[in-house]
């Protein structure tokens, strides 16, 4: 059964989406039937990276409310990553586009450890204020995943990795995603943001019983 989520690194929402939505696989009586496929989405495809910037005071801009309300806004999900056993270090994020990130994340799917870079990609960007657009960076952590970092650092180059990035975007636009995290099992139902892992376990069963009927 196939499970597509569309999320972008830089979202803290997509990042607590993956934790739950992992917690209700651990419940799932056929998790290893499951295929998780993540898919690229931008939630500020024009960002310029800016190391110096501070993510509350660029939050305030973007969205036109006051610094403290986004310093406030991050604090709480500060309180409900710890929850679920994440950490968040919004004092330290640095505002980057994420465009060579999904690259990164191409480039792990098709070598089978999409997954386990997903992981990793958050822990650098949330956790330890890794600049996510920097390409040492990236090539950090595929070396950390012990995939060849030449041949990475090759495919990010040639720009294949781009127009499997675009594909992704193209059709979240064919479905309509305008919010992330956003997830689509088997084709046909959809959850979207952040939501508790009794929610996801009913998308996972209910969707999980059709496509048994199916094959049947």
């Amino acid at each position: 059964m196939k499970v597509e989520v569309w999320s972008d690194v830089m979202c803290p929402f997509c990042y607590l989406g993956k934790r739950k939505f992992e917690m209700a696989l651990e419940d799932f009586e056929h998790s290893d039937q499951v295929e998780v496929i993540w898919k690229s989405f931008q939630l500020q495809p024009d960002l310029k990276t800016d190391p110096e910037a501070n993510l509350a005071e660029h939050l305030s801009g973007i969205k036109g409310f006051p610094v403290d309300r986004a310093r406030q806004m991050n604090a709480q999900l500060t309180e409900a990553g710890k929850e679920v056993g994440l950490h968040y270090d919004f004092e330290n994020v640095v505002v980057a586009n994420s465009f060579k990130a999904h690259c990164y994340l191409h480039f792990a799917k098709n070598q089978d450890k999409q997954n386990q870079a997903k992981e990793l990609i958050f822990e650098a960007y949330f956790r330890d204020g890794k600049n996510v657009d920097d390409t040492s960076v990236l090539s950090e952590l595929v070396k950390s995943l012990d995939l060849d970092v030449s041949k990475w650092e090759n495919k990010l180059a040639s720009g294949t990795l781009d127009d499997e990035v675009r594909q992704d975007i193209y059709e979240a636009q064919q479905v309509g995603v305008s919010g992330v995290p956003y997830f689509v099992f088997n084709d046909k139902y959809s959850v979207t943001g952040a939501q508790q892992p009794e929610t996801f376990l009913g998308a996972l069963r209910k969707s999980f019983e059709e496509w048994q009927q199916v094959r049947q």
